[in-house]
């Protein structure tokens, strides 16, 4: 092919339009053309493809080898399969049915099946030359989905014959990785025959027909394993198998494949499922693909068998090679992943220990480790491999790579542009509270430097692990003082402000507050710091309430700014009087934050965290300016979040609803942290706003309380139905004593208890009245 056959086509693209043709055109001059310069329109048997280039497709691989040489002698060589071209009948026909499959318009369910069986009868015969024909493998992609268990199964047994040949070819591999996908929805979903028993033998044609049983996609998913595990490392270093194999590993596992909304968790780059929604219609988005799912039991012990052969298979020189390769690399972390889940990712002569050259059983001094592993640190793929192992390693290997090559070389590691994620990586998976302590007593002479010179991201990741550990918070606040450049008390003050805009104080109180611009970094430090265990979160509110209400309002209406906002208010670890004095602050101003993009989500973080009155009092403020928020599109959510309609129409059925909505939302926070029935009315009794109901009561005056209440042995017992009653209707007692809020929330309560007992008094005597009535006139 020449320089052509030397160019890298990514993986989701097919190759040009104009380049296609080109090819197309060099085939039929050097293979379907005969003597008489005539195109022959034959069935397609006698095409032959031209030859792709094989260093494309090729691994030399040699696991009996000593050192670092590689025999070639006993290389693996295997080409990509090639059946000739598609005959141009076929390929026009399937063309036109392509035009049915993206409409996908069949008057009936009987249509559409009669239609894809034509289909399928039509290309009968020429099921794999299709699979290596560019438009062939895009319009099988498209009938897959719309076949039926057992066309699928039928097609992909079909594979079997070429296998290895086909999962390394640039269009027929991701023919097989939708079969493969369209197999694991079957098997979550449960193998359920769409035809009748007779359908699922098939008769073979010709003189000597034999009747064959389809495989179940169980079966034909475990032979795939067997034929690709012999090439496994050859199919790794493929750019078209690499993709198959870990679709099949995350099939074998049960693990989420096509998930999109977490990268780390997607097959396909965005611009591949990008090109795939464009050219192949909607791709296959089927929620069992997104979620975890229960694999038969055999997939189980083919893994592992799968994990244990291919690993062993490997020497070091392999395993190594694959850590900074961009095809191969995501495949091993997938597998050290799998071998983690298992237990065995730490042993002698592992995955793990060929790829770090034996350092989990020799800890000695090597130097030649030592500059491969620190070339990893610094190498685009390399440094993902090595935040994988960081994610993956025990308490134990995690300490030894600290102090071998992170704890002498920090400062510049942690500044350098790719390995700064591998130190992130690091301080996010500290395992202990002394392994935290020692990260963030290192980096503290450098915080300001991190924070001030595009490195905030570092000083973010040991916030995480403080968040994770539920320690350190008074060393990571330590740090950030020292970096921010504040010492005494009347400085802290400014720590918000310090941290929002991201700048030290000695050029913050020369610099135009007005025109400071915020931090979409310095936003993200604070948000984790309201998260900080215990009292952690207490420097940044005293900052915070010292400043002008004003000036922070401005805040509600940016980007950055009112994620801080909105973060203090929705956070756990603030007490609701806390979050009281913030919503405090914005009183009268609910309606303008509601017009505003930004400020509208302030106000729905408000609404949450409000009692009963508090959200009357907001709801009132919103219907004063009604007209303005209906016109207006983010007033117009935020109406409808408050149900103001409802509020405005039938009050009491609002107050209702509010109230069933958050005697649920505790019940359920309850029983999610855990908490015993004794503590479930403190926590109402604190949800409410209840100040006297945290407070401890002495024991004499519990005593004298109960030393006046009555004699109640010898009342006769209350009906079972009146006791039931009672206890539906007031689940929880609380004394409003000394609560003005919380006796108005009471009252409005039993007020809207009584008109409800009076209306069904109503209705029962105005039914008696017609029965009553009517029985006159019988008689």
């Amino acid at each position: 092919m020449g320089v052509e056959g030397k160019r890298k086509t990514r993986r989701g693209k097919r190759g040009g339009e104009s380049k296609r043709q080109k090819d197309d055109e060099a085939s039929i001059d050097n293979s379907v053309l005969g003597d008489n310069g005539a195109v022959d329109q034959g069935d397609g048997e006698g095409y032959e493809a031209p030859p792709m280039d094989a260093r494309d497709s090729v691994f030399y691989t040699d696991t009996a080898a000593d050192g670092d040489s590689m025999n070639v002698d006993q290389a693996e060589k295997i080409s990509p399969a090639s059946y000739g071209l598609v005959n141009p009948d076929l390929q026009s026909y399937l063309k036109s049915c392509e035009v049915m499959l993206d409409d996908s318009k069949f008057e009936s369910v009987e249509d559409r099946v009669i239609f894809v069986n034509n289909v399928y009868a039509e290309m009968k015969n020429f099921e794999l030359q299709l699979t290596t024909d560019h438009e062939g493998s895009r319009i099988l992609e498209k009938l897959f989905r719309v076949s039926s268990e057992y066309q699928i199964r039928r097609f992909f047994a079909l594979t079997r014959e070429d296998t290895i040949r086909l999962v390394i070819h640039r269009f027929s591999s991701h023919t097989i990785q939708t079969l493969l996908l369209l197999s694991a929805i079957a098997l979550e979903r449960g193998e359920v025959s769409d035809l009748a028993a007779g359908a699922e033998i098939e008769d073979s044609e010709g003189p000597e027909a034999v009747r064959t049983e389809v495989p179940t996609f169980e079966k034909l998913i475990l032979e795939l394993v067997d034929t690709l595990t012999p090439h496994w490392s050859f199919l790794m270093a493929n750019e078209y198998a690499s993709h198959i194999l870990r679709v099949l590993l995350l099939v074998l596992s049960g693990k989420p494949i096509e998930d999109q909304a977490n990268p780390k968790n997607a097959i396909k780059s965005k611009r591949s499922a990008k090109y795939v929604e464009d050219r192949n219609g909607e791709p296959i988005n089927h929620p069992s693909l997104a979620t975890q799912r229960t694999p038969p039991d055999s997939f189980a012990a083919a893994l592992e068998q799968l994990l244990k052969t291919a690993s062993d298979a490997m020497n070091d020189l392999v395993a190594r090679s694959f850590t900074n390769s961009p095809v191969g690399s995501p495949v091993l972390q997938l597998m050290l992943s799998l071998q983690s889940e298992k237990g065995k990712l730490e042993r002698a002569g592992s995955l793990l220990d060929k790829c770090l050259m034996e350092l989990i059983t020799d800890n000695s001094d090597n130097p030649r480790r030592d500059g491969a592993i620190k070339m990893m640190l610094e190498d685009v793929v390399g440094s993902h491999f090595m935040q994988r192992v960081i994610e993956l390693s025990s308490a134990k290997l995690l300490r030894t790579l600290y102090e071998r090559y992170f704890s002498s070389n920090l400062k510049t590691l942690a500044f350098h542009p790719i390995s700064n994620f591998v130190v992130q990586s690091l301080f996010s998976n500290a395992k202990n509270e002394r392994q935290l302590k020692t990260m963030i007593a290192e980096i503290q002479p450098i915080v300001g430097n991190l924070l001030f010179k595009q490195r905030p991201g570092v000083v973010r990741a040991l916030l995480d692990s403080c968040i994770r550990l539920k320690a350190g918070s008074a060393e990571i606040m330590n740090a950030l003082y020292s970096g921010l450049g504040v010492s005494v008390a009347e400085q802290r003050k400014e720590l918000i402000n310090l941290l929002a805009f991201l700048i030290p104080y000695s050029e913050f109180v020369k610099a135009d507050y007005e025109r400071l611009p915020f931090s979409i970094q310095g936003s993200l430090i604070i948000q984790s710091i309201l998260q900080l265990p215990g009292d952690g979160y207490e420097p940044v509110m005293e900052s915070f309430f010292a400043q002008d209400p004003d000036s922070i309002y401005t805040w509600c209406k940016d980007p950055s700014g009112s994620r801080i906002i909105e973060a203090i208010v929705v956070s756990d670890q603030l007490p609701l009087n806390t979050k009281r004095r913030v919503l405090e602050q914005y009183a009268n101003k609910y309606a303008d934050l509601a017009t505003n993009k930004y400020g509208s989500h302030i106000v729905d973080a408000c609404w949450k965290v409000a009692d009963m009155p508090y959200k009357e009092k907001i709801i009132i403020e919103l219907l004063k300016r009604q007209t303005q928020l209906q016109d207006n599109p983010f007033g117009r959510i935020v109406m409808r979040n408050c149900r103001a309609e409802q509020y405005k129409r039938r009050v009491d059925e609002w107050r209702e609803r509010e109230r069933s909505i958050a005697k649920r939302k505790h019940l359920f926070k309850d029983i999610l942290d855990g908490n015993g029935a004794a503590k479930t009315a403190k926590s109402r009794a604190s949800a409410l706003g209840n100040k006297g109901a945290s407070q401890p009561q002495k024991g004499d005056e519990i005593d004298a309380l109960f030393k006046l209440q009555p004699d109640t042995s010898s009342r006769k017992p209350a009906p079972k139905d009146q006791a039931t009653a009672e206890n539906t209707d007031q689940l929880f007692v609380v004394d409003t004593h000394g609560d003005k809020n919380l006796k108005a929330t009471a009252d409005a309560d039993s007020g809207t208890k009584r008109k409800h007992d009076k209306g069904k008094t109503k209705e029962s005597k105005k039914k008696a009245k017609k029965d009553k009535s009517a029985l006159r006139k019988e008689r």
